[in-house]
Protein backbone atom coordinates (compact mmCIF):
# COMPACT_ATOMS: atom_id res chain seq x y z
CA UNK A 1 0.00 0.00 0.00
CA UNK A 2 2.92 2.81 0.32
CA UNK A 3 3.35 2.56 -3.34
CA UNK A 4 -0.63 3.48 -3.80
CA UNK A 5 -0.35 5.73 -0.78
CA UNK A 6 3.00 7.64 -2.66
CA UNK A 7 1.32 7.58 -5.84
CA UNK A 8 -1.95 9.46 -4.41
CA UNK A 9 0.12 12.02 -2.27
CA UNK A 10 1.84 12.81 -5.13
CA UNK A 11 -1.19 13.25 -7.60
CA UNK A 12 -2.98 15.55 -5.00
CA UNK A 13 0.46 17.49 -4.28
CA UNK A 14 0.62 18.18 -8.26
CA UNK A 15 -3.36 18.70 -8.40
CA UNK A 16 -3.21 20.98 -4.92
CA UNK A 17 0.06 22.79 -5.89
CA UNK A 18 0.54 23.07 -9.81
CA UNK A 19 -2.77 22.67 -10.87
CA UNK A 20 -2.26 19.54 -13.17
CA UNK A 21 -4.84 17.44 -13.99
CA UNK A 22 -3.82 13.76 -13.04
CA UNK A 23 -5.03 9.99 -13.70
CA UNK A 24 -3.68 6.64 -11.50
CA UNK A 25 -1.04 4.84 -13.33
CA UNK A 26 -0.64 1.34 -13.23
CA UNK A 27 2.88 -0.20 -12.90
CA UNK A 28 3.34 -0.60 -16.19
CA UNK A 29 2.66 2.89 -16.75
CA UNK A 30 -0.55 2.81 -18.37
CA UNK A 31 -3.95 4.69 -17.18
CA UNK A 32 -5.13 1.80 -14.08
CA UNK A 33 -8.43 2.06 -14.61
CA UNK A 34 -9.85 -0.43 -16.81
CA UNK A 35 -12.32 0.56 -19.81
CA UNK A 36 -15.64 -0.35 -19.52
CA UNK A 37 -16.39 -0.91 -22.62
CA UNK A 38 -14.94 -3.54 -25.24
CA UNK A 39 -11.83 -2.41 -27.52
CA UNK A 40 -12.27 0.07 -30.13
CA UNK A 41 -14.99 2.08 -28.68
CA UNK A 42 -15.14 5.53 -29.63
CA UNK A 43 -16.24 7.59 -25.83
CA UNK A 44 -14.01 9.55 -24.33
CA UNK A 45 -16.36 10.01 -21.13
CA UNK A 46 -19.60 11.02 -22.47
CA UNK A 47 -21.15 7.77 -20.79
CA UNK A 48 -20.30 8.96 -17.00
CA UNK A 49 -18.19 6.35 -16.49
CA UNK A 50 -14.19 6.28 -15.45
CA UNK A 51 -12.00 4.20 -17.37
CA UNK A 52 -11.13 6.71 -20.10
CA UNK A 53 -7.60 7.18 -19.77
CA UNK A 54 -5.79 10.61 -20.01
CA UNK A 55 -9.68 11.86 -20.93
CA UNK A 56 -10.36 11.21 -16.89
CA UNK A 57 -7.63 13.62 -15.80
CA UNK A 58 -8.64 15.99 -12.89
CA UNK A 59 -7.41 18.18 -10.72
CA UNK A 60 -10.00 17.76 -8.44
CA UNK A 61 -8.86 16.02 -5.38
CA UNK A 62 -12.10 14.66 -4.66
CA UNK A 63 -12.55 13.12 -8.29
CA UNK A 64 -8.50 12.17 -7.68
CA UNK A 65 -8.90 10.02 -4.71
CA UNK A 66 -12.20 8.21 -5.65
CA UNK A 67 -10.23 7.34 -8.92
CA UNK A 68 -7.14 6.01 -6.89
CA UNK A 69 -9.83 4.15 -4.37
CA UNK A 70 -11.23 2.17 -7.24
CA UNK A 71 -7.54 1.08 -8.43
CA UNK A 72 -5.64 -0.12 -5.07
CA UNK A 73 -3.06 -1.68 -7.39
CA UNK A 74 -2.02 1.81 -8.89
CA UNK A 75 1.77 2.60 -8.26
CA UNK A 76 2.01 6.05 -10.30
CA UNK A 77 0.45 8.75 -11.33
CA UNK A 78 -0.24 10.08 -15.05
CA UNK A 79 -0.19 13.80 -15.81
CA UNK A 80 -1.92 15.37 -18.61
CA UNK A 81 -0.48 17.16 -21.12
CA UNK A 82 -1.43 19.82 -23.46
CA UNK A 83 -4.42 21.23 -20.66
CA UNK A 84 -5.05 24.61 -19.52
CA UNK A 85 -3.53 26.61 -17.81
CA UNK A 86 -0.35 25.17 -18.16
CA UNK A 87 -0.57 23.38 -22.18
CA UNK A 88 2.17 21.10 -20.28
CA UNK A 89 4.88 19.76 -23.03
CA UNK A 90 7.09 16.81 -22.47
CA UNK A 91 10.38 15.63 -23.89
CA UNK A 92 11.21 11.79 -23.17
CA UNK A 93 14.64 11.60 -23.10
CA UNK A 94 15.86 7.96 -23.19
CA UNK A 95 19.16 7.01 -22.24
CA UNK A 96 18.92 2.85 -23.60
CA UNK A 97 20.20 0.57 -26.97
CA UNK A 98 23.35 3.02 -27.29
CA UNK A 99 21.69 6.11 -27.59
CA UNK A 100 21.84 8.93 -25.42
CA UNK A 101 18.61 11.27 -25.30
CA UNK A 102 20.13 13.96 -23.42
CA UNK A 103 23.16 14.44 -25.70
CA UNK A 104 20.73 14.14 -28.87
CA UNK A 105 18.56 17.00 -27.40
CA UNK A 106 21.84 18.74 -26.17
CA UNK A 107 23.20 18.74 -29.96
CA UNK A 108 19.85 19.43 -31.41
CA UNK A 109 19.79 22.78 -29.76
CA UNK A 110 22.98 23.44 -30.26
CA UNK A 111 22.57 23.24 -34.24
CA UNK A 112 19.71 25.17 -33.89
CA UNK A 113 20.89 27.62 -31.57
CA UNK A 114 18.10 26.97 -28.81
CA UNK A 115 18.37 28.31 -25.21
CA UNK A 116 17.61 25.35 -23.10
CA UNK A 117 17.02 27.65 -19.74
CA UNK A 118 16.59 25.39 -16.31
CA UNK A 119 13.39 23.64 -15.92
CA UNK A 120 12.04 21.05 -14.02
CA UNK A 121 13.45 17.85 -14.53
CA UNK A 122 12.19 14.06 -13.43
CA UNK A 123 14.59 11.37 -13.52
CA UNK A 124 13.43 8.13 -14.92
CA UNK A 125 14.00 4.36 -13.17
CA UNK A 126 15.41 3.80 -16.90
CA UNK A 127 18.40 5.86 -16.55
CA UNK A 128 16.69 8.70 -18.76
CA UNK A 129 14.88 12.30 -18.02
CA UNK A 130 11.46 14.08 -18.50
CA UNK A 131 12.24 17.78 -19.63
CA UNK A 132 8.78 19.40 -18.39
CA UNK A 133 7.43 23.10 -20.93
CA UNK A 134 4.86 24.95 -20.81
CA UNK A 135 3.00 25.98 -23.92
CA UNK A 136 1.13 28.83 -26.10
CA UNK A 137 -2.39 28.34 -25.64
CA UNK A 138 -4.18 27.67 -29.51
CA UNK A 139 -0.93 25.03 -30.02
CA UNK A 140 -1.42 21.44 -30.42
CA UNK A 141 1.67 19.43 -30.04
CA UNK A 142 1.53 16.14 -31.17
CA UNK A 143 2.85 13.15 -29.21
CA UNK A 144 5.92 11.99 -30.71
CA UNK A 145 8.73 9.31 -30.69
CA UNK A 146 11.90 9.93 -32.29
CA UNK A 147 10.68 13.21 -34.64
CA UNK A 148 13.21 16.01 -33.94
CA UNK A 149 16.14 13.14 -32.65
CA UNK A 150 17.13 9.89 -31.99
CA UNK A 151 15.98 9.28 -28.09
CA UNK A 152 13.94 12.33 -27.64
CA UNK A 153 10.05 11.95 -27.62
CA UNK A 154 7.49 14.67 -26.95
CA UNK A 155 4.27 14.48 -25.23
CA UNK A 156 1.78 17.00 -25.54
CA UNK A 157 -2.39 17.25 -26.50
CA UNK A 158 -3.76 13.47 -25.58
CA UNK A 159 -0.60 12.01 -23.65
CA UNK A 160 0.41 12.46 -20.44
CA UNK A 161 4.19 12.32 -18.39
CA UNK A 162 4.62 9.76 -15.44
CA UNK A 163 5.12 11.60 -12.13
CA UNK A 164 8.06 11.81 -9.49
CA UNK A 165 7.06 9.67 -6.84
CA UNK A 166 5.37 7.30 -9.37
CA UNK A 167 6.98 3.50 -9.16
CA UNK A 168 7.12 1.43 -12.25
CA UNK A 169 8.42 -2.09 -13.23
CA UNK A 170 11.90 -0.59 -13.69
CA UNK A 171 11.62 1.58 -10.35
CA UNK A 172 10.87 5.29 -9.22
CA UNK A 173 10.65 8.21 -10.55
CA UNK A 174 12.30 11.58 -8.84
CA UNK A 175 12.24 14.93 -9.23
CA UNK A 176 16.53 15.50 -10.79
CA UNK A 177 15.61 19.91 -10.34
CA UNK A 178 15.86 21.87 -7.45
CA UNK A 179 12.73 20.87 -4.89
CA UNK A 180 13.22 24.83 -3.49
CA UNK A 181 12.39 25.93 -7.13
CA UNK A 182 9.65 23.96 -9.16
CA UNK A 183 9.00 26.18 -11.68
CA UNK A 184 7.95 24.96 -15.67
CA UNK A 185 9.70 27.33 -17.65
CA UNK A 186 7.96 28.22 -21.34
CA UNK A 187 9.25 26.29 -24.03
CA UNK A 188 11.34 28.10 -26.68
CA UNK A 189 10.08 29.14 -29.65
CA UNK A 190 12.30 27.26 -31.61
CA UNK A 191 12.19 24.11 -29.64
CA UNK A 192 8.68 24.40 -30.38
CA UNK A 193 8.53 24.64 -34.02
CA UNK A 194 10.68 21.63 -34.05
CA UNK A 195 8.32 20.01 -32.12
CA UNK A 196 5.19 20.66 -33.86
CA UNK A 197 6.74 20.55 -37.49
CA UNK A 198 5.68 18.11 -40.43
CA UNK A 199 6.95 14.97 -41.68
CA UNK A 200 6.69 14.20 -45.28
CA UNK A 201 5.50 10.69 -45.57
CA UNK A 202 5.20 7.86 -48.88
CA UNK A 203 1.50 6.82 -49.55
CA UNK A 204 0.89 3.75 -47.80
CA UNK A 205 -2.33 1.04 -48.77
CA UNK A 206 -5.13 1.66 -46.27
CA UNK A 207 -5.68 -1.23 -44.07
CA UNK A 208 -8.49 -2.34 -42.15
CA UNK A 209 -9.39 -3.89 -38.97
CA UNK A 210 -9.52 -7.44 -40.55
CA UNK A 211 -7.31 -7.80 -42.90
CA UNK A 212 -3.64 -9.00 -43.90
CA UNK A 213 -2.04 -9.51 -40.77
CA UNK A 214 -4.23 -8.26 -38.16
CA UNK A 215 -6.47 -10.89 -38.90
CA UNK A 216 -4.19 -13.60 -38.62
CA UNK A 217 -3.57 -12.61 -35.04
CA UNK A 218 -7.27 -13.71 -34.28
CA UNK A 219 -9.38 -11.58 -32.48
CA UNK A 220 -7.45 -10.40 -29.62
CA UNK A 221 -5.38 -8.29 -32.48
CA UNK A 222 -7.97 -7.48 -34.58
CA UNK A 223 -9.12 -5.45 -31.61
CA UNK A 224 -6.15 -3.88 -30.58
CA UNK A 225 -5.45 -2.93 -34.55
CA UNK A 226 -9.64 -1.05 -34.64
CA UNK A 227 -8.04 0.76 -31.53
CA UNK A 228 -5.19 1.99 -33.08
CA UNK A 229 -7.28 2.51 -36.14
CA UNK A 230 -10.34 4.51 -34.07
CA UNK A 231 -7.18 6.98 -33.13
CA UNK A 232 -7.86 10.64 -33.35
CA UNK A 233 -5.43 13.49 -34.18
CA UNK A 234 -3.33 13.64 -30.86
CA UNK A 235 -4.46 9.86 -29.54
CA UNK A 236 -2.53 8.24 -32.26
CA UNK A 237 0.85 7.62 -30.27
CA UNK A 238 -0.43 7.30 -26.91
CA UNK A 239 -3.12 4.86 -28.34
CA UNK A 240 -0.73 2.63 -30.30
CA UNK A 241 1.90 2.67 -26.94
CA UNK A 242 -1.13 1.16 -24.90
CA UNK A 243 -2.58 -1.81 -27.86
CA UNK A 244 1.33 -2.63 -28.03
CA UNK A 245 1.46 -3.03 -24.37
CA UNK A 246 -1.54 -5.15 -24.35
CA UNK A 247 -0.74 -7.22 -27.56
CA UNK A 248 3.31 -8.07 -26.06
CA UNK A 249 1.34 -8.78 -22.15
CA UNK A 250 -0.61 -11.28 -24.96
CA UNK A 251 2.02 -12.50 -26.30
CA UNK A 252 4.19 -13.21 -22.98
CA UNK A 253 1.00 -15.07 -22.11
CA UNK A 254 1.32 -17.59 -25.39
CA UNK A 255 -1.80 -15.82 -26.52
CA UNK A 256 -0.14 -14.05 -29.46
CA UNK A 257 2.59 -13.81 -31.35
CA UNK A 258 4.77 -10.95 -30.93
CA UNK A 259 6.30 -10.57 -34.21
CA UNK A 260 2.84 -11.26 -36.17
CA UNK A 261 1.68 -8.09 -33.63
CA UNK A 262 4.10 -5.92 -34.07
CA UNK A 263 3.96 -6.32 -37.82
CA UNK A 264 -0.29 -5.34 -37.76
CA UNK A 265 0.28 -2.52 -35.08
CA UNK A 266 3.12 -0.87 -37.94
CA UNK A 267 -0.07 -1.30 -40.50
CA UNK A 268 -2.70 0.60 -38.48
CA UNK A 269 0.22 2.97 -37.36
CA UNK A 270 0.95 3.70 -40.87
CA UNK A 271 -2.79 3.86 -41.84
CA UNK A 272 -3.71 6.76 -39.30
CA UNK A 273 -0.76 8.74 -40.40
CA UNK A 274 2.41 7.66 -38.33
CA UNK A 275 5.40 8.19 -39.52
CA UNK A 276 7.12 5.13 -39.94
CA UNK A 277 10.06 5.93 -37.63
CA UNK A 278 7.76 7.21 -34.88
CA UNK A 279 5.38 4.10 -34.77
CA UNK A 280 8.65 1.79 -34.94
CA UNK A 281 9.79 3.50 -31.77
CA UNK A 282 6.88 3.75 -29.94
CA UNK A 283 6.26 -0.11 -30.29
CA UNK A 284 9.51 -1.06 -30.01
CA UNK A 285 9.34 0.71 -26.24
CA UNK A 286 6.51 -0.78 -25.58
CA UNK A 287 7.74 -4.24 -26.70
CA UNK A 288 11.07 -3.47 -24.47
CA UNK A 289 8.47 -2.52 -21.66
CA UNK A 290 6.75 -5.87 -21.67
CA UNK A 291 9.14 -8.27 -23.29
CA UNK A 292 12.13 -6.67 -21.19
CA UNK A 293 13.73 -6.12 -24.19
CA UNK A 294 13.72 -4.81 -27.80
CA UNK A 295 13.25 -7.13 -30.63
Amino acid sequence: MSDWNDALNGALQAAEMLGFEVIPLSVRKLPAIRSPHQAGHGCRGECGQLGHGIHDASADPDRIRAMFNMVRHATGYGIACGRPPWHLIGLDLDRKNGIDGVWELRKLAAHHRIPLPRTVIIATPSGGYHAWWTGPAGVKVPNRAGHMARGVDVRGSGGYLVGPGSRSTRGLYTLASDPDNVTVQPVPDKLLQLMTAGKDRPARRPVTARSGRAASGGQLLVGLVTFVLDSGQGQRNDRLFWAACKAFEHAAAGRLDADAAENALMQAAAAVGLPDREAEATVRSARGDVLGAAK
